[in-house]
């Protein structure tokens, strides 16, 4: 029994389906003809009804017209002369004498028997029970009102109530008529009606194809802010402007993910083909003990330095992510002094100075390893860049909105036009930068990324005036909000 149910409401849903209209247009128009015919169904039925009563009082009133003339005629006119004066207007009268038993009446067509008295009158809606003297009475099409006068006369009234429902029933015909005309006219003005309210999902959908099939840039244009299609088409373009913009950083961010496999390959290619020469060295040629041992340097040298790539790129790849912060107190000035100690055995050629300007609160709250990492970094660039005899100089100092950390060196300096580019991954400038050096690149790319990270940055300064230790030197500075963001 249920299935049956279940099936016979299914095939009910689909049968309403297939008769609604596919289209939104065809569907705005059949409701609003629906709705305009129901309107008219009752504005018709309420005319009909307003229409009735009107004719029906009307009737009445003639009627009771009559009788009030008579009362007043009662007594000065006879019989004949009284129904003379009471006759027309579609309005048959009767007057008896009491006294003499005389009827005199004005007939037209069949009347029912014994209308002085109409017998067995039937009471029918709207028909009125008056005083004692009169009763209104309907018999067939015809209203009968029966009076007893001032005069002993008994007056019997009678009008064709016919006319009623003929008006009534030409009234219905014309409705009919003219409705039908009317919804016919409405459906094919609402086709155009609707079709030009409608016609910006129309331009959606041509944009829409066109988008498809590779024209991204059209849009639908402003619209106006006050109606539903305008803001619609407001915001169908900020759609597609959120669209092309994540579509073209997707793309950029491809373009650069091949860039990096294609340096990161082209970085591990060095050290792996050392590697494979010195094994392939010791396996063929089979050396003496002093080349030998070199081939196993020169291995240990070039896994080193693939193990550093390595590490590097593991690094600058969850900075991409976002990297997880241990925050604590850090003293920029004590971890820039303990990393001038370090250099200053790497470099002795070099002169370092760590500088600290007075009453500088150089302690942040930073993550001490990664910004260890970085300082580390800054340094080891600025060795490698300074030749011997040269000076490097770290200077902590506040800024603005925190702590700023500036390393210096009398290096061959950073063009103005590269003071962005060195912190894009794998950008070395010269010589001194080389891969023979043991720069994989990553350096700078990797601390702008950790000091972005605290909600501070890392940039190259123009150095200002020429270094007396010998090039225009570089100046990169690293700036530390007191509170990372």
């Amino acid at each position: 029994m249920t299935e049956t149910t279940e099936t016979t409401e299914t095939t009910a849903a689909g049968a309403r389906s297939r008769l609604a209209p596919a289209s939104l247009r065809g569907r705005v128009r059949l409701a609003v003809v629906g709705l305009l015919a129901v309107l008219l169904v009752l504005l018709f039925v309420a005319v009909d009804v307003a229409l009735k009563a009107r004719l029906d009082a009307d009737l009445r009133t003639r009627l009771t017209d009559r009788v009030a003339l008579a009362e007043q005629l009662s007594g000065s006119l006879d019989p004949d002369q009284l129904v003379q004066q009471l006759q027309g207007d579609d309005v048959l009268a009767e007057v008896c004498d009491g006294d003499t038993g005389y009827c005199a009446s004005t007939r037209v067509g069949p009347t029912p028997p014994g209308a002085q008295s109409p017998p067995a009158a039937v009471q029918r809606p709207g028909d009125q029970e008056g005083p004692a003297s009169q009763q209104l009475r309907t018999y067939g099409d015809s209203l009968f009102l029966v009076a007893d006068l001032k005069g002993g006369e008994r007056l019997t009234l009678r009008v064709d109530a016919s006319t009623v429902s003929d008006t009534l029933s030409r009234l219905v015909v014309l409705e009919v008529v003219g409705g039908l005309a009317a919804l016919a006219l409405a459906w094919f003005a609402l086709g155009r009606v609707v079709g030009a309210a409608l016609r910006p999902l129309d331009d959606m959908t041509t944009l829409a194809r066109g988008i498809a099939s590779g024209d991204r840039g059209r849009r639908l244009g402003s619209g106006r802010p006050d109606t539903e299609l305008g803001r619609n088409a407001q915001a169908f373009d900020a759609m597609l402007d959120e669209l092309e913009s994540a579509v073209a950083t997707a793309e950029r961010a491809q373009d650069q993910m091949r860039a990096f496999l294609s340096d990161a390959s082209h970085e591990l290619r060095t050290p792996l083909a050392g590697l494979q020469a010195s094994a392939e060295n010791l396996l063929r040629a089979d050396p003496g003990r002093l080349d030998r041992e070199r081939s196993l340097a020169a291995m240990v040298r070039e896994s080193t330095r693939a193990s550093r790539l390595v590490a590097d790129l593991l690094t600058a790849a969850r900075l991409a992510e976002g990297v997880q912060l241990e925050l604590g107190e850090v003293d920029l000035a004590v971890l820039a002094r303990h990393e001038v100690e370090r250099q200053e055995l790497l470099a002795p050629s070099v002169a370092w100075t760590a500088v600290v300007d007075d009453g500088a609160a150089a302690v942040v709250r930073a993550d001490g390893v990664r910004v260890g990492q970085v300082l580390t970094n800054l340094l080891d660039n600025a060795r490698r860049a300074t030749p011997s005899g040269g000076a490097v100089e770290v200077r902590v100092s506040p800024g603005p909105s925190g702590v700023v950390l500036e390393v210096r060196d009398t290096g061959p300096g950073i063009p103005e036009a590269d003071r962005e580019r060195v912190f894009e991954r794998f950008v070395r400038l010269d010589a001194a930068r080389d891969r023979r050096s043991g720069g994989s690149g990553l350096g700078l790319a990797i601390s702008r990324a950790i000091a972005r990270a605290h909600g501070g940055d890392l940039v190259a300064v123009d150095p200002g005036a020429p270094t007396a230790g010998g090039g225009p030197g570089a100046v990169l500075r690293l700036t530390l909000p007191r509170t990372p963001a």
